[in-house]
């Protein structure tokens, strides 16, 4: 059971990370597909620094840095330049998978997985079998309130779910809408950072390409599935990383009498059907189209 558990938590926390990234722009009136960009951004970034400065501090300030560069990159184009959401968002994710492949080919002169000699520090034996865990994963339900403080309990969050839903409103009481949707969306990169670093360094040590395998797009549609709440949006993301980590359990019970790529498969297959039970429930998603669409104030 306490493997199980782990196992959880291990899959769990990163896309509680990315997940509660999603709902700060979604709070902001930013449908934001580009998750998963940043977050194997990140992964690389936190594996890449600790191999090159020996320094776990200083490859996570990277991470974070280069993921808040392209979080502004991000709010760049789709406020300033008027470009759709969704196509940018899916533009930052195919930079960040194409330019994390570039820049391991540039350093390394391979793009063959990138071990580093160490991770993210573990909890330790104080906590008995779950000192494997990374202290990523003990500052995870942390963050998690924190986030819900933020976005539900303090001035800001109202001024940011104003700014979202009705930016002329957020305005007329001295709100500036694009200024506190790039602060939504740089401490989305930095959430970015912290997931790719403890899917990265976390347990694996190690960063491969493509290794995020679409959680940006499962922290998104948790972000759906807890209809941009903090709270329920995270037991989405619970939810998503249960399947998993069964997923991963029937492979060892099961053998070869399931299909491997079916139990591979069933994160995504919860994916779908918690964005169709979403969908079903709420009568419909919103519309995400034209830029930032009624969100702009211009």
């Amino acid at each position: 059971m306490e493997d199980i558990v782990i196992a959880i938590m291990r899959s769990g926390t990163p896309l509680i990370y990315v997940t509660l990234a999603g709902v700060i722009a979604q709070r902001a009136g930013v449908w934001h597909l580009g998750l998963e960009g940043l977050m194997i951004t990140g992964a690389c970034a936190t594996i890449v620094g600790i191999v090159l400065t020996g320094s776990v501090v200083l490859a996570l300030l990277a991470a974070i840095l280069i993921c808040i560069v392209g979080s502004v990159l991000f709010w760049f184009v789709v406020e300033k330049l008027k470009a759709n959401q969704i196509i940018a968002g899916l533009g930052l994710t195919g930079l960040g998978l194409g330019g994390t492949s570039l820049a391991i080919q540039s350093i390394f002169g391979s793009q063959a997985a990138i071990s580093a000699p160490f991770g993210l520090p573990r909890l330790g034996a104080a906590f008995g079998a779950y000192g494997v865990l990374s202290v990523l994963v003990l500052a995870m339900p942390i963050l998690v309130f924190l986030c819900w403080l933020l976005l539900c309990r303090t001035r800001f969050g109202l001024r940011l779910a104003a700014s979202g839903e009705h930016p002329f409103a957020a305005r007329s009481v001295g709100a500036n809408p694009s200024a506190i949707r790039l602060a939504a969306l740089v401490i989305g990169g930095a959430l970015c950072a912290l997931a790719g670093a403890e899917l990265a360094a976390g347990s694996l040590q190690i960063f491969s390409q493509n290794m995020t395998a679409g959680r940006g797009f499962m922290g998104f549609a948790a972000v759906i599935f807890g209809a941009g709440h903090p709270l329920w949006a995270t037991l989405a993301a619970i939810f998503f990383a249960v399947v998993g980590a069964l997923g991963i359990r029937a492979q060892l019970v099961f053998g070869d009498r399931v299909p491997h790529d079916l139990l591979l498969g069933l994160p995504y297959i919860a994916t779908v059907f918690g964005v169709w039970l979403s969908a079903r429930l709420r009568g419909g998603a919103r519309s995400a189209t034209g830029g930032f669409g009624e969100l702009r104030d211009s």
